[in-house]
């Protein structure tokens, strides 16, 4: 993380990954933070762009078995339309106890592949 962007992608880094008001995330960094913005904001709650983020939301109380196929699908469709950075290779849900994980795996131009955890409460 840095404190001064040196790329043209970059935006201020989520609080829970830095101490400092004034870090960025920039290059695969900004991409990953992407991601989790996309997946952990609501459909419909932003009043410039009402369709941006994702309905993963309406699969919060249901139980995992019959959870797991719509948070998959739901999460390759928001983050192929709202990060064309990116192409997504696998979203893989990892369960512990109650907590389901997603794995977010994804590629850039430059063929590299990467990860992206969310957790989802």
């Amino acid at each position: 993380m840095k404190t001064k962007p040196t790329s043209a992608h970059w935006q201020p880094a989520l609080i829970a990954h830095s101490l400092s008001s004034d870090a960025c995330v920039e290059g695969l960094a900004d991409i990953g933070q992407a991601i989790q913005i996309i997946l952990r904001t609501p459909r419909g709650c932003d009043p410039h762009r009402p369709t941006f983020g994702s309905n993963l939301y309406h699969y919060i109380d249901y139980p995992i078995d019959r959870a797991i196929p719509h948070v998959v699908r739901e999460s390759v469709g928001a983050i192929k339309m709202w990060e064309p950075r990116c192409e997504v290779l696998k979203v893989e849900p990892v369960v512990t106890g109650e907590h389901l994980t997603l794995r977010v795996s994804w590629r850039v131009a430059d063929g590299v592949i990467n990860i992206t955890e969310m957790v989802w409460r």
